[in-house]
């Protein structure tokens, strides 16, 4: 049945199979006809005839393209045969419905041919053929998987390169559409595992208020390199840490991961310190996929009343410590010891700071100093970062309104978009 063809791409060309001799039947093809043929860029399709007689029964007319030249048609007569011509070059299959089932087998699906040819080539696009009489086998075989039917006594040479043309672009359009359907959900499960992973501090039973900001650095990502959490253990102190694992990719992300949870078990089971962290190097020497990936890290324990914490850095930025009537500062970072995986046998020291009765403890990942400022090579840098917040923290700015703050003002202060993921963590203790 005739139907619109829409306009083709190039199709490699290769070289034909058996091409049908020009007895077939049907008159002499016109130019127009000639055109119809042939697919947009004047290359040349192949099609791939399945009927049991195509030489004795010649049901294909010859098809010429544009330039003269015939389309390229391969015959088979059995499904064996067909399998055995049925390359990547083959762009269209003609089908005979009334071939009999594979194998010989005698069966009451009448479309048992076509769902075995559908298995066998599941990137082609299909015809099938039946008789004038038979138009509701035809159509089921289209709601099976073909492209199109035609009717075995009304093909001519323009009807039959039109339904070719028109079923390639159709399988073309439909596998596009099926890859792209896939590609979303696969972003989709993506995005819904990505927020799974993300932590919920368990902080319970706490006075202290959290906040946290994640930017991955990543394109339409959720989740990068960088990695934070916060629990609260039965005797009441707060454990807090941040990390980052060099690099921006998904493996990093993993690794993040992993080293994150690994964390939260170590911290509930009772480590601390370079117990902990001695720990958490061993199993990123295990996880990681390259000897050259390490990690640094920023672990905070808050004693029970609040008032005091010890600090433990592993080639991480030191964490900033607001307080009410004071300048902010960075806490003490002379004791910062190597990243995660960069010496065996290392040992890392644990800080004790005062924090005093009210206070604004800012742990973060260095995307979020590392940003350009102006035109130039300068970038933020911790100072810069210190005296950015101290200013947002007087304008009345705290919780997750001041993380927000402080990473938007980063990315205008960089131009644009931060290459480097950047995490934020916030606890408050306040009278």
């Amino acid at each position: 049945m005739p139907v619109p063809v829409p306009r083709q791409r190039a199709i490699p060309a290769v070289e034909s199979g058996q091409a049908l001799a020009a007895g077939a039947v049907g008159a002499p093809l016109k130019e127009e006809a000639h055109r119809d043929a042939a697919p947009a860029g004047g290359t040349t399709l192949t099609l791939l005839l399945i009927e049991d007689d195509p030489v004795g029964s010649p049901i294909v007319p010859e098809l010429l393209d544009s330039s003269g030249k015939p389309i390229r048609v391969r015959t088979a007569r059995n499904l064996t045969e067909a399998e055995r011509l049925l390359t990547d070059d083959v762009h269209c299959i003609l089908l005979d419905l009334a071939l009999p089932a594979p194998g010989g087998k005698e069966t009451d699906d009448e479309l048992a041919v076509l769902r075995h040819v559908l298995q066998l080539a599941p990137r082609h696009a299909v015809l099938a053929l039946t008789g004038s009489g038979d138009a509701e086998r035809g159509a089921e075989a289209v709601r099976v998987g073909a492209q199109d039917y035609l009717f075995r006594d009304e093909l001519d040479g323009r009807l039959l390169s039109r339904a070719i043309r028109y079923a390639v672009e159709r399988k073309r359009s439909d596998t596009a559409e099926r890859r792209l359907t896939e590609s979303r959900l696969r972003a989709q499960e993506n995005r819904r595992l990505e927020r799974g992973l993300l932590p919920t501090p368990l902080l319970d039973g706490s006075s202290l208020r959290f906040a946290a900001r994640y930017r991955p650095g990543r394109s339409r990502a959720l989740l990068g390199g960088d990695f934070y959490d916060a629990v609260r253990t039965p005797d009441g102190t707060v454990h807090a840490m941040i990390g980052d694992v060099c690099g921006h990719g998904p493996d990093e992300a993993a690794l993040g991961v992993e080293l994150r949870i690994a964390w939260r078990a170590l911290t509930l089971a009772g480590l601390c310190g370079d117990e902990l962290l001695g720990t958490l190097q061993e199993v990123l020497e295990h996880e990681r996929a390259d000897e050259e990936i390490f990690a640094t890290l920023c672990t905070v324990d808050i004693a029970p009343d609040g008032r005091h914490a010890g600090l433990c850095l592993a080639g991480h930025p030191a964490p900033l410590l607001a307080r009410p009537g004071r300048p902010a500062q960075l806490l003490p970072y002379d004791d910062n010891g190597p990243a995660l995986g960069l010496l065996p046998g290392v040992h890392w020291s644990r800080t004790q700071v005062e924090l005093g009765a009210e206070w604004s403890l800012m742990l973060y990942t260095d995307g979020l100093i590392e940003g350009r400022i102006g035109t130039g090579g300068e970038r933020l840098g911790q100072e810069g970062m210190v005296e950015m917040v101290s200013r947002q923290l007087s304008e009345g700015l705290h919780g997750e309104e001041l993380l927000r703050a402080a990473v938007q003002e980063v990315r205008r202060l960089n131009g644009g978009e931060l290459t480097d993921d950047v995490a934020v963590v916030l606890l408050d203790r306040t009278e």
